[in-house]
């Protein structure tokens, strides 16, 4: 697996199709609706409805290409299970100094959480951890300075 590739998991593949298919069906015609009513209201030049509703049009259309270029340019993985740290990884890391552990799984940069706990791949941190294996030591750059870690599990 590529480190720098770009991925995405099943579960999100699936969100953004769903996603996609309501973008394109029923927020599409909504807005087209809406659109269409600001239009009748009359002058385009004064009308507030009509231009918020353009400025909407035009994020939705900006949504749906972003989305499908996502699918079309992601590779879909299953995610790890193995004892080499990749995409879809579960890794368990101590942090030098501390008894704390924490909880991460490495995703694609389109998945990225760090409140969830999902670290892209191309992170400083995961990119640190790309590859790695259970007892390895980690360190990476962060604006505080240089931070160590030991990997306590992989799954």
């Amino acid at each position: 697996m590529n480190q720098a590739g770009d991925y995405i998991t099943e579960e999100k593949r699936k969100m953004l199709e769903a996603e996609l298919r309501d973008l394109k069906g029923p927020k599409r015609k909504e807005i087209l609706e809406a659109l269409e009513y600001a239009k009748s209201l009359g002058d385009l030049s004064e009308n507030a409805e009509y231009h918020q509703t353009r400025e909407d049009q035009g994020k939705l259309e900006a949504r749906i290409v972003k989305i499908e270029q996502i699918l079309r340019s992601s590779e879909t993985v299953q995610g790890g299970g193995g004892d080499v740290i990749e995409i879809g990884s579960k890794v368990i890391v101590q942090k030098e100094g501390t008894k704390e552990e924490k909880n991460y799984v490495i995703v694609g940069s389109e998945e990225a959480d760090m409140i969830k706990g999902k670290i892209s791949n191309r992170s400083p941190f995961g990119e640190a951890l790309f590859g790695k294996k259970k007892g390895d030591k980690v360190s990476f750059k962060t604006p505080n300075g240089v931070v160590n870690y030991k990997i306590v599990n992989v799954s």
